[in-house]
């Protein structure tokens, strides 16, 4: 008896260093600017319930910019960084990028709860299980990857940011500018005489 109890105070005790560690991540690791991965990499796909309990997949944003934000309501840096992120999702959204905040670990009930006192005009999806999160290989919250119109990771940042700030704003539309330039035909109205 007194071993499982050990054993479940060991389980316990583990489960509360990680939630510690991923919230000093959060902080510890913030920075203002973005760095790009040095080799972007397809996205891992996801399908995951939205708040009203539709399926979204990755694949419905091809062809899009996309910032994906992993966080949860008890994450510090978390509730810090989302009004921010509507502040800019407010200024991108006709600019045809996306922004999801994906939520890791709580049900449909806690985070509609939450989002009573910290709003997200975004699409808000669950990863109850945390499934998609381990997947992205989500290292501390909050976690957002931007994606090329490819669905190529090219930015991952740990750790909070002020959205709207202007650097990072510009970032995300340059790189939304240049992939609708990269999307563009070769030109061939090059004529010999």
């Amino acid at each position: 008896m007194r071993q499982n109890r050990r054993a479940g105070l060991r389980r316990g005790l583990a489960g509360w260093l990680i939630v510690f560690w991923l919230m000093m991540a959060g902080s510890v690791l913030a920075e203002s600017a973005m760095r790009p991965i040095p080799w972007p990499a397809p996205a891992p796909p996801f399908h995951l319930r939205d708040l009203a309990g539709d399926f979204r997949h990755l694949s419905d944003f091809r062809g899009r910019v996309v910032v994906v934000n992993f966080w949860a309501s008890w994450c510090s840096p978390c509730r810090q960084e989302l009004p921010s992120m509507n502040r800019a999702w407010s200024q991108l959204q006709d600019e045809k990028i996306v922004m999801l905040a994906i939520n890791v670990g709580e049900d449909r009930e806690a985070v509609t709860a939450f989002l009573e006192d910290f709003p997200i005009d975004f699409p808000v999806l669950l990863d109850s299980y945390g499934n998609i999160s381990q997947r992205w290989r989500v290292r501390g919250l909050p976690t957002t990857f931007v994606l090329n119109t490819r669905g190529e990771s090219v930015y991952e940042i740990v750790g909070e940011r002020q959205w709207d700030d202007e650097a990072i704003m510009q970032q995300i539309r340059d790189l939304n500018v240049q992939e609708r330039l990269h999307d563009r035909p070769f030109s061939t109205s090059l004529k010999s005489k």
